[in-house]
């Protein structure tokens, strides 16, 4: 048995999902890539996947196996790229992660772009406001918002996006202007429930430096960001949106941006959206990794300027605790 071989189709089996996904992948038959995942179960000693004839998943030894020879392969990767030229086309498939919102909105008009560049490469984007789990799900590289970070992976922040507290000009001739923070606890407030694990998102503000949640009055909730939107632009109340899902909105006249400049102080604005770009470990900064990460932070530094971002991928961090 090609040991090596063995692992890539074991690999690419866990990275599509099925048999067939990674059979369509290597250009093989799904009953040869059947048998090369049987015998190296048979010389490995244990089960690495758990089939039947609607579904498949990693054992508890097959995760594990999963992330110790997916960083052999990543290792074996980089070695090939630090002996090409510098011009070595990047093949393959790479799976991105975002959040809905975040995916729909930033990451999807990018695709195309970074496509172009790299058309050796097939993009696969999964947009989730749920558990990320890279092992299981095949994912190359996250993009997540602290709610879902977690202790172990490594991660470094790409984006610090603009909240906009916004509602339709209807809402407002209706109820009136909110001038403070503290105003929203006498008006209508849409807010978010986030999917991980039920509890609502709250409003952030940051006054003379010091960061604090504002009291709301809680009129109406979703899971959905693009619901929500829906809703204040309907006016139903006052929503907080990221800038990238408000400002068409705001551009058009539907919604209007509030709490811009609040009477109780000049330095009062309202907390951003920071978004990190996340692998499982070090090994799984492959080159087409680094690739998709520079070209999001080119893109993402020019819309929204941040002397924080540190603009190569190679500046990563390991998160030591659960934020």
């Amino acid at each position: 048995m090609n040991l090596l071989a063995a692992i890539s189709s074991f690999i690419k089996v866990v990275e599509t999902g099925s048999i067939v996904g990674a059979a369509k992948n290597l250009g093989l038959s799904a009953a040869a890539v059947s048998q090369t995942i049987n015998r190296l179960e048979e010389h490995l000693g244990v089960r690495l996947l758990q089939r039947t004839t609607r579904s498949m998943a990693l054992t508890e030894k097959g995760a594990l196996y999963y992330a110790k020879v997916r960083r052999v392969a990543a290792d074996l990767e980089s070695a090939q790229m630090a002996i090409s030229s510098g011009d070595t086309e990047l093949q393959g498939r790479l799976c991105i992660a975002s959040t809905s919102a975040f995916g729909r909105h930033v990451l999807a008009p990018l695709i195309a772009g970074f496509s172009a560049r790299h058309p050796g490469l097939r993009l696969e984007l999964c947009t989730t406001d749920g558990k990320i789990n890279h092992i299981q799900d095949g994912i190359d590289l996250s993009l997540r918002i602290k709610p879902q970070l977690e202790e172990g992976i490594v991660a470094r922040k790409i984006a610090s996006v603009p909240f906009v507290v916004c509602a339709s000009p209807a809402y407002l001739e209706r109820a009136g202007i909110p001038r403070s923070p503290q105003d929203l606890q006498r008006h209508a407030c849409l807010a978010f429930r986030y999917p991980l694990d039920g509890r609502l998102l709250r409003w952030g503000f940051i006054r003379e430096g010091q960061h604090y949640y504002a009291a709301l009055n809680v009129s109406a909730i979703s899971d959905d960001i693009d619901a929500l939107t829906q809703m204040a632009i309907h006016g139903a109340g006052i929503a907080r949106l990221a800038e990238f899902v408000a400002a068409p909105h705001v551009d058009s006249g539907q919604l209007i941006a509030l709490l811009k400049h609040s009477h109780e102080s000049s330095q009062t604005c309202v907390e951003p959206l920071d978004i990190y770009a996340c692998v499982q470990d070090r090994s799984a900064l492959t080159a087409k990794v680094k690739a998709f990460m520079d070209y999001l932070t080119e893109h993402l530094d020019k819309r929204w300027p941040n002397d924080a971002i540190v603009t190569t991928a190679a500046n990563l961090y390991s998160l030591s605790t659960t934020h």
